[in-house]
């Protein structure tokens, strides 16, 4: 009986022995994550599926196909495929939970799960549940870091989340204020540069997917877009073999008004089909042919996107650009035809789509000359912008909106022109004619005040526009903007 009893106990300790997880980041384990954040996501699935036949007990690629899910549903916004692998991330916790809970990998693969599954929530307008996949992911990873301080991966999650929490703009403020979270710019700030900048091995193999989040968080926050193209170039950043990089470089050097640059990244980028297929190649080069005024080739990439898109997050947003493409070239009828599809296509989750939404209900088709130099201004081609307008005045335009529209232009030109005397006192009138009204002009003109002055060193003019941006009822753009006037407000107290 004794010998049965140590039998069993043998046989049992065999089998515990052999179905033990872990987490072991091997050479294969590496090479798929590498690809992974590439955009190469069959490679990646590949190497995931390799890994797996040869160490089942495994859970980094559990940890690895949350990146191929999140980013094939964060990208391209696809309802069906939302449906089919919406459930994928509780499996993933599921098998997490399943392995050794004394491991610095375990709370860390659950925060970043929750952490992609919230992002992809705000997707698909789940902005509750979203909420509460957020709180675990910032429960998760702090008391990680707490029990594993040397653990260098921590800090890639935990700098976004204080930066982020320190400046949720009003339109999520019930998220933070729901479940009690407060964050620090400064402070998420500064993890993330340390981390970035970390000869830890763990630190290395999560570099790239680091520096993409703090370039987001340098162009947007810190407000330092020059920075951000510095740091590509520093790096080293392969804009050709990695389309994640690609993407960061041409989204972030067209929101800087850096057209030309775009669209060279964007023609640029390795062609072959191994990356992940998705029509945001199409939406950014809709908007390099558009801030040409290169009418005809804007609205055929638009019309792929539109085609091949299945999600709703800037489809009001691009419908308009259509329709004014279609405006700027006489044709009022596919004019109308897209204004209309602004209306009842796509969602107002985003700032860009209630603005598209807003106007398209209006009715009416906004001045030509307004139109053309607000589409130059933003591509970044402000002398041809300036031409239009440097003979008009206010009394030019009739519709105080136009008005408006007008004198805000104007500075935005000079701004970016680096003519900023002249930028601040047509900010000013632009804060005069438009403080109660609904159009973003006027907050925008405050923030972009407090942009200069805070350039100057003037920390006091520079918090007050800030302020008074913030202070502004509702408007267009309003979330975005308030964001960038707690992160200005922030950056000038040292938050």
């Amino acid at each position: 009986m004794k010998n049965l009893f140590v039998t069993i106990a043998f046989c049992l300790c065999s089998i515990a022995g052999f179905t033990e997880k872990v987490y072991d980041f091997t050479p294969r384990c590496k090479q798929a994550y590498s690809e992974i954040i590439k955009l190469k996501l069959t490679t990646g699935k590949e190497l995931i599926e390799a890994e797996r036949l040869e160490n089942p007990d495994n859970l980094v690629p559990e940890l690895l196909e949350g990146y191929i899910d999140f980013f094939t549903l964060f990208f391209n916004e696809d309802p069906a495929q939302y449906a089919l692998k919406k459930d994928n991330f509780d499996k993933r916790i599921s098998a997490f939970d399943s392995g050794p809970i004394n491991n610095s990998f375990y709370r860390f693969s659950k925060a970043l799960t929750y952490l992609q599954r919230a992002a992809i929530k705000i997707k698909f307008g789940e902005r509750y549940g979203a909420g509460w996949d957020f709180k675990k992911a910032n429960a998760l990873i702090k008391d990680n870091a707490a029990k594993y301080p040397s653990f260098q991966p921590n800090n890639m999650i935990l700098g976004p989340i204080e930066v982020v929490i320190g400046t949720v703009p009003s339109g999520y403020k019930w998220i933070t204020s729901l479940f009690g979270m407060k964050g620090s710019v400064s402070e998420g700030m500064q993890v993330m540069r340390a981390f970035i900048n970390s000869s830890d091995p763990m630190a290395k193999l999560f570099s790239n997917e680091a520096i993409f989040y703090y370039c987001y968080l340098v162009f947007y926050i810190e407000n330092k877009p020059d920075e951000v193209f510095k740091l590509i170039q520093s790096k080293k950043l392969d804009l050709v073999n990695n389309h994640l990089f690609a993407y960061l470089a041409a989204n972030l050097a067209l929101n800087s008004k850096l057209t030309d640059y775009a669209g060279k990244i964007i023609q640029a980028r390795n062609p072959s089909p191994d990356y992940m297929r998705t029509a945001a190649w199409d939406f950014e080069m809709a908007f390099v042919k558009l801030h040409k005024l290169q009418l005809d080739e804007s609205i055929q990439y638009m019309g792929q996107f539109l085609d091949s898109f299945k999600g709703k997050f800037y489809v009001k947003d691009v419908c308009q650009k259509m329709s004014w493409a279609y405006y700027l070239k006489g044709d009022k009828i596919e004019a109308e035809k897209y204004r209309v599809m602004t209306i009842k296509n796509g969602s107002t989750e985003s700032d860009a789509d209630k603005k598209a939404y807003r106007d398209a209900k209006k009715g009416t088709w906004p001045n030509e000359m307004l139109l053309k130099a607000r589409i130059l201004n933003d591509g970044g081609y402000q002398k041809e912008a300036l031409a239009l307008l440097e003979d008009k005045t206010v009394g030019d335009f009739p519709k105080a909106e136009d008005a408006l529209d007008f004198t805000y232009r104007l500075a935005r030109i000079y701004d970016d022109m680096g003519k900023s005397d002249e930028a601040i006192k047509n900010y000013q009138a632009a804060i005069k004619q438009g403080k109660n009204r609904t159009e973003y002009y006027a907050a925008r003109a405050a923030l972009q005040m407090g942009y200069i002055y805070e350039k100057r060193n003037q920390k006091s003019l520079a918090l007050a526009a800030f302020r008074e941006c913030l202070a502004m009822g509702d408007h267009e753009y309003k979330d975005s903007l308030d964001q960038r006037a707690k992160s200005g407000i922030a950056r000038c107290k040292g938050e």
